[in-house]
Parts: structure tokens; C-alpha cells; sequence
């Protein structure tokens, strides 16, 4: 069973090659970034087909029926190459969604995100005040990610999930353009027409927080090859930088950063699909989170000196990981906020 899994992990790291290849270049990327919605719908809808979106979709509903393992494994591919596309934020919106409405969603041709946070440091789903009731809903729901794409949003409620269509009466959008090209949308809701149905949208966050933090690791770890590179080319005082001891030093601290986060991001993973107790499950999430934010920040920053001053510049590709990581640090959750709630979780427990 070990072997069949890591087979089907090897199997989606390779099938995200087409769309995510980690020595490709980052011109799709640039070209999308501060023009809405800073991802393409046919790259989305590719991605669709192939089955991503359904890898956590029980079978019978049209979707494959593996594990965050698996799920994880692709956010990393999709990392490594700063792809846009809000496949996780989706991912967890398919997860929610009545089987009656899957087959255009899982097909690509409709996108629906999830509006779930209703304050700027939460990570409890409907903590608020959004109310549904006589087939409306009510309240706000604050960063969006890339909601400027949505057809229409899975919102969460004080006694369910709603589907709001995005352009329904009651409904307001407004974008504010993030630090990446991207973009996280504030959606007012004032007693706007919804298809109201019950769920409970805690299990697919957490998924979705382990899914980030794959990504994360993913960014890290081709920003860190991305610097290798540089310092075996670049020439300084008639010598590769990359001998100068002083640079192989920070260099070794960096790969050590990544070692870690990437031991704790797939135990995490692992740990969340073979545990059954909730609490266990979601301190193995906030364990990999914030490692991840933590670790994120450290490389990226640390190639960037690598790098020189050119790499503060727009047009050098680690700065493209940098900007990414301080949009996706603090998503679905800070560091801080994570080691706080591990700390409640496994109090006895060393945290990484």
C-alpha cells in the first residue's frame, strides 16, 4: 500500500510538468500579474482536466479519492513554478460542493472559491456573522484569494455553506491587488440570493492550510535552486561567487531550512491522513504551517542577499518568489498563529 501511494505521488509530480515544469521560465507569470484576474481560465481549466481538481473528490462524485498526501505533492510542483491558477482554494470549494453541482466545477468551466474569513487573524470558519436564512445571505467575508475569477463563491454561515452567484443582487466585490500580481477580494453580501445547504467547512480548511504550505516548500525550494545556479555562473574578483566560503556558509544554513520544512511538511501530510483523532490532525497542520511561513521567509530573503542588489529587482526571479511568499505567509493563518495553536494542541509535543 506504501508503494502503490508512493507511485501515485511520483505519478502527479511528473503530470505536473506540463503546466509547471521546474526548469521553465517565469514569462506566463509575469504577464499576468496586476491585471485581473491575474490567472488564466484556460491554464485553470487544463489543470481541471487532467484531474487535479478532483484528487481529494470521492470517486463516485467524479474525482480520484486520494489523500493531502497526494494533494500536497502537486501544490509543491505548483510552487516551484508560481502558479497562479487558485487550484487550492478551489480544491477546498469542490470539497463542499452538493455532487449536483461537480461536473462543471471539476471540468474547469465554472470556478467557485470559498469566503470563509471573516477577520484578519482567524482561522475558524464562520466565527462571525454571516447569516443565511429564506434563501439569502448576509455579512462579510474578508481575503478572497484571486476572487476577481470566480463565477461564484461557497460561502460559510453561522448555520452552513451558501453558494452565492457572483453577479446576484446584494453583492458587492472589491479587489485589492496584492504584493504577488494577484489579488484578495472583500465580498459584502446584503441579503443576496443563495442556494443554501449544510456542511461544515473545518476539514477542508485544514487541507487547504497543508496544501499551502506545500506550495510554500515548493517556492523555497526552487528560489534555493534558482540561487545555486547563480552562484556556480557568477563571477566576481576572476572567481565562481559560489566558492567564497562565506557565501557557502548561508548557503548551508539555507538547504538546512528547506531540509526541515520539507521533513515536517510531508509528515504532516502523512500524519493528517492516518490519524483520527481531530486534535492530533490539526497540530500536524499547524506544525507544517508554520515551519513553512517561517522557513519561506528565511529563503527567499536569504537568496535575495545571495543574489546582490540585482536581486531586489523586479526583473530578477527570486524577487517573484519573495513577493509570493508575503502574500502566502500569512494565508490561511501567521506562523504565530500556528505555533499558538500547536502549542494548545500538543502542549508536550516539541515543535520544529
Amino acid at each position: 500500500m506504501s508503494e502503490d501511494r508512493d507511485e501515485g505521488v511520483r505519478m502527479i509530480r511528473d503530470s505536473a510538468a506540463g503546466i509547471a515544469p521546474r526548469t521553465g521560465d517565469f514569462r506566463r507569470i509575469r504577464a499576468r500579474r496586476f491585471i485581473e484576474p491575474g490567472f488564466d481560465r484556460a491554464v485553470f481549466r487544463e489543470m481541471c482536466q487532467m484531474g487535479w481538481l478532483g484528487l481529494m473528490i470521492p470517486e463516485a462524485a467524479g474525482g480520484s479519492g486520494l489523500g493531502t498526501r497526494e494533494f500536497c505533492a502537486l501544490t509543491e510542483e505548483l510552487g516551484a513554478s508560481l502558479v497562479p491558477e487558485p487550484l487550492i482554494g478551489a480544491a477546498m470549494a469542490a470539497r463542499l460542493l452538493p455532487e449536483s453541482h461537480l461536473a462543471e466545477v471539476l471540468s474547469g468551466d465554472r470556478i467557485v472559491l470559498p469566503a470563509w474569513q471573516e477577520g484578519p487573524h482567524s482561522l475558524e470558519v464562520a466565527a462571525g456573522g454571516t447569516v443565511a436564512g429564506n434563501g439569502t445571505v448576509t455579512g462579510k467575508k474578508l481575503f478572497v484569494a484571486m476572487a476577481a475569477g470566480a463565477d461564484a463563491f461557497l460561502v460559510t454561515t453561522t448555520t452552513g455553506l451558501a453558494l452565492v452567484e457572483r453577479g446576484a443582487s446584494g453583492t458587492h466585490l472589491e479587489m485589492t491587488q496584492t504584493q504577488d500580481g494577484g489579488g484578495f477580494g472583500t465580498l459584502t453580501l446584503d441579503n443576496a440570493p443563495a442556494e443554501i445547504f449544510p456542511g461544515d467547512a473545518s476539514e477542508a480548511l485544514e487541507t487547504a492550510v497543508l496544501a499551502t504550505s506545500a506550495y510554500l516548500l515548493g517556492c523555497m525550494d526552487r528560489v534555493f535552486g534558482v540561487t545555486l545556479e547563480y552562484l556556480k555562473t557568477r563571477e566576481q574578483f576572476g572567481r565562481k561567487i559560489g566558492s567564497f566560503q562565506a557565501l557557502q556558509h548561508r548557503s548551508a544554513d539555507l538547504r538546512i531550512q528547506l531540509s526541515l520544512t520539507r521533513a515536517v511538511v510531508e509528515a504532516s501530510a502523512a500524519k493528517y491522513d492516518s490519524a483520527s483523532d481531530p486534535a492530533v490532525r490539526k497540530a500536524a497542520v499547524s506544525r507544517a504551517k508554520a515551519r513553512a511561513s517561517d522557513a519561506a521567509g528565511m529563503v527567499t530573503r536569504g537568496c535575495i542577499q545571495l543574489h546582490g542588489g540585482i536581486g531586489y529587482t523586479d526583473a530578477a526571479d527570486p524577487g517573484l518568489f519573495l513577493r509570493k511568499m508575503m502574500v502566502l505567509a500569512p494565508s490561511y493563518g501567521s506562523a504565530s498563529l500556528h505555533r499558538a495553536r500547536f502549542r494548545a494542541l500538543a502542549p508536550e509535543s516539541d515543535e520544529d
